[in-house]
């Protein structure tokens, strides 16, 4: 039996954000450039080290995204993606990362600071094409976030969050199509919209659509959760060559 001590081995303890954000009805993602090795010059989601063996894993995420971004007073709501582990992912040794993720409307400009050199949104399609070059594994990560995302469009009114105080039918299907990145048959749509209880509420003013015809216009409703689901649709939708 051996007399030799166990020696813990050095683990760096990280945080990664995935911050996501429709501009211009496009679901985009905060990305810096970083500004020092490893992988200079790469993109990056914002993040970093612990500040000290004290420091708080939340409180290290928001100290991160306010040093690399300059999101101060309107830092988005975080909450815990997933932790990534596997062994090689940072050249500097032992890293593991504990991600987080907010998705939010009207996020400001993005301001640079700390280890990036640059920091800006960028369209999410783009960020994970693999013409892109992402630093170490942040390309999974963000595709797990953009999961997230919408999985919380399938079973929370978050989607509201990114219309205005009224809205019409179509401004909503343009925020689901945006996150989830296909297109949704306008009729279909609207019948699974109303058949939630309390996600939406008509309001007694219309809007006129482009093509000069009032549109009923809504609210958010009551709840937050909905009950049945919008489940995304993952293929031709039968329904649609009824409606077509």
């Amino acid at each position: 039996m051996s007399d030799d001590r166990w020696v813990a081995p050095r683990v760096l303890l990280a945080v990664d954000l995935v911050i996501l954000t429709l501009r211009g009805a496009v679901l985009q993602v905060l990305l810096i450039e970083r500004g020092v090795e490893p992988h200079r010059g790469a993109l990056a989601l914002p993040g970093g080290f612990l500040g000290h063996d004290e420091e708080d894993l939340l409180a290290a995420a928001h100290r991160e995204l306010a040093e690399e971004t300059g999101f101060g007073a309107d830092r988005p709501h975080l909450e815990q993606l997933g932790v990534y582990g596997t062994p090689g992912r940072d050249p500097r040794g032992r890293v593991i990362s504990v991600a987080y993720l907010a998705i939010a409307p009207a996020l400001p400009e993005p301001v640079a600071g700390s280890d990036a050199s640059s920091a800006y949104w960028r369209p999410v399609d783009e960020s994970l094409a693999g013409n892109v070059r992402l630093a170490f594994d942040h390309r999974r990560i963000l595709a797990d976030g953009v999961e997230r995302a919408r999985e919380k469009l399938e079973r929370t009114a978050l989607a509201t969050a990114f219309c205005g105080p009224t809205f019409t039918i179509a401004d909503l299907r343009t925020v689901y199509e945006a996150v989830w990145g296909a297109p949704l048959d306008p009729r279909n749509f609207y019948r699974k919209v109303r058949s939630v209880d309390g996600f939406i509420v008509p309001v007694e003013a219309t809007r006129r659509t482009d093509g000069g015809r009032p549109a009923q216009l809504f609210r958010p409703g009551p709840h937050t959760t909905l009950h049945p689901p919008m489940v995304r649709p993952s293929g031709p939708d039968p329904e649609d060559k009824e409606t077509a």
